[in-house]
């Protein structure tokens, strides 16, 4: 089973909208998958129809069972939605006891072929407790210099996360949003991105008004427009998540950070 944190401390990147395409996207190729909502911003809950009133929190905090918190959405495809309530979590998990329990209960969720988490925009306890849970990142980022910013600054901590925590977390992918292929800026820092992280920098996600639309019908954009865009760039984004698959090794990541870009 594979664990993917989808991240980045900078908001505004399209960090859900990747989230819910990548699972809905590898649902669709007969994959087993579970998209949990770790954002307080409960972000999901508004892209899709949920109907279950549990949350991630009650099943990691109120000791909810796993299946009480599904809502089923598609063939192969579960999500749990979030709660604003994660919010105030990160004094509870200093305490050891409660870390164990909730690494307990991480273990309980099988029967997947991929559970993929959206984070929330920051660097909070939780959201390094589930880095250290996955072992494998894909990392939005705009295509402009606040956005490529962010994107080093968020390569360099999980080196130094890994690097304490004497664990290798993957880079699978990065992936550039809300391209637009017209404006000078977003071409130069594209290149950028391109020239330092090499082959991990899927497709640009180019900007397109399908993808606001899909949300807001409670699809993902491979239901809501097909043929589009982004439905065609998502696309590239799965199929370069499967074909990773064949490098995959569960108990550590098979390349490193500093093996796969070198130090930033």
């Amino acid at each position: 089973m594979r664990k993917i944190c989808v991240i980045n401390q900078k908001g505004g990147v399209g960090k859900t909208t990747t989230a819910v395409s990548l699972a809905a996207g590898l649902a669709r190729f007969g994959k087993r998958v579970l998209l949990v909502d770790l954002d307080p911003h409960s972000n999901i809950e508004l892209s899709m129809d949920l109907d279950c009133s549990y949350t991630s929190y009650d099943y990691l905090f109120d000791g909810v069972i796993l299946s009480e918190c599904l809502n089923p959405v598609g063939t192969n495809f579960d999500v749990v939605k979030g709660d604003s309530r994660l919010l105030g979590v990160d004094g509870d998990l200093a305490n050891q006891e409660l870390s164990a329990k909730i690494r307990e209960k991480l273990d309980l969720i099988r029967n997947y072929d991929y559970v993929i988490m959206d984070c929330a925009p920051s660097m909070s306890l939780l959201n390094r407790f589930f880095l250290l849970f996955s072992r494998e990142v894909i990392v939005p980022t705009t295509a402009d210099p606040l956005g490529y910013d962010s994107l080093k600054k968020m390569v360099s901590f999980l080196e130094k996360f890994s690097d304490y925590n004497e664990i290798d977390i993957k880079v699978l992918k990065i992936v550039p949003t809300l391209f637009d292929s017209r404006n000078k800026i977003c071409r130069q820092v594209l290149e950028q991105i391109n020239n330092d992280y090499y082959e991990l920098v899927s497709a640009p996600v180019r900007i397109n008004s399908k993808i606001k639309e899909a949300p807001r019908n409670k699809k993902s954009i491979f239901s809501y427009a097909p043929n589009s865009n982004g439905s065609e760039d998502y696309l590239v984004l799965v199929q370069g998540v499967i074909y990773s698959e064949n490098s995959f090794k569960e108990e550590s990541a098979s390349i490193s950070i500093s093996e796969k870009i070198g130090k930033q």
